[in-house]
């Protein structure tokens, strides 16, 4: 379950990006996030971990700089680091939190069940927006992809699921969606765990989700939206390794941008 928020503290924004968002200055889906945080006022603490590569977290460092916000990137590599007490400190006081692509396993392996992953829920429970690129995007939700298979059929064995983040459990994140042909390991996501919805967004997309659950989509791709609240029939408890499964009953939204879908209510709208 996500964090209580304290008494009279509303919840911050939730923004799962698909990915390849384009790291430039005037990249629509990274303003509108610095925007939310506080514009000049923001202050955005960049959490590298699922990369590999030095240069990640720098890179969105300057360039939310160049938009004008205060940011700091914590290169948290081992787990030990999130035990850090002077990387709370500065924790405590991000408006926004910012986590890259990469590896989903290297952040739930490294940040899951510390302080820092601990801290980044509270925080987001009384008003601070977190957002993820990519592997960022899907360990904000309680359950993870964390790998499988691509294609668009679902099969048993079609998906790898880690514990998330836990900031929602309303929702279930694939990123670069349509891109990698990833609707199957979703499918086989949701056949696990109907309670949520499935979010498929493509790169460089986000999804906006407010405190109270109504997501708007910003970005040059659609989410796909999977809804399996009135699901019927799964055949996932009986077939055979790696057979395809039976789904009957779900509810299926392409959303572009302007588009609306509420996890609360499980509507889709235009406004």
């Amino acid at each position: 379950m996500p964090a209580t928020p304290q008494e009279n503290a509303q919840r911050g924004y939730i923004v799962p990006i698909g990915g390849a968002e384009g790291k430039r200055k005037k990249s629509p889906i990274l303003n509108r996030y610095t925007e939310l945080c506080g514009g000049k006022d923001a202050r955005i603490m960049v959490i590298p971990t699922a990369s590999l590569l030095n240069e990640t977290g720098p890179q969105y460092e300057a360039l939310f700089r160049e938009m004008g916000a205060r940011a700091m990137c914590v290169p948290l590599e081992t787990r030990e680091e999130c035990f850090n007490e002077e990387t709370l400190r500065v924790l405590g006081e991000a408006t926004g939190v910012f986590i890259t692509g990469g590896n989903q396993l290297r952040l739930s392996t490294i940040l899951g069940g510390t302080p820092v992953a601990r801290q980044i829920r509270s925080l987001n429970s009384n008003g601070v927006h977190v957002a993820g690129t990519s592997a960022g995007a899907a360990i904000v939700s309680e359950h993870m992809i964390a790998g499988g298979r691509s294609g668009s059929t679902p099969r048993e064995s079609g998906v790898e699921l880690a514990p998330g983040l836990g900031l929602t459990n309303r929702v279930i994140i694939d990123q670069h969606f349509n891109q990698r042909q990833r609707m199957g390991r979703l499918l086989a996501a949701l056949s696990f765990n109907p309670f949520a919805c499935g979010l498929g967004i493509d790169e460089n997309t986000a999804g906006f989700i407010a405190p109270d659950g109504s997501m708007e989509v910003v970005g040059r791709g659609t989410i796909t939206v999977v809804d399996p609240s009135e699901l019927s029939h799964s055949s996932m408890s009986y077939v055979r390794r790696a057979e395809a499964v039976t789904l009957i009953g779900l509810k299926l939204h392409v959303l572009a941008e302007g588009a609306h879908f509420n996890t609360e209510t499980r509507q889709a709208t235009l406004d």
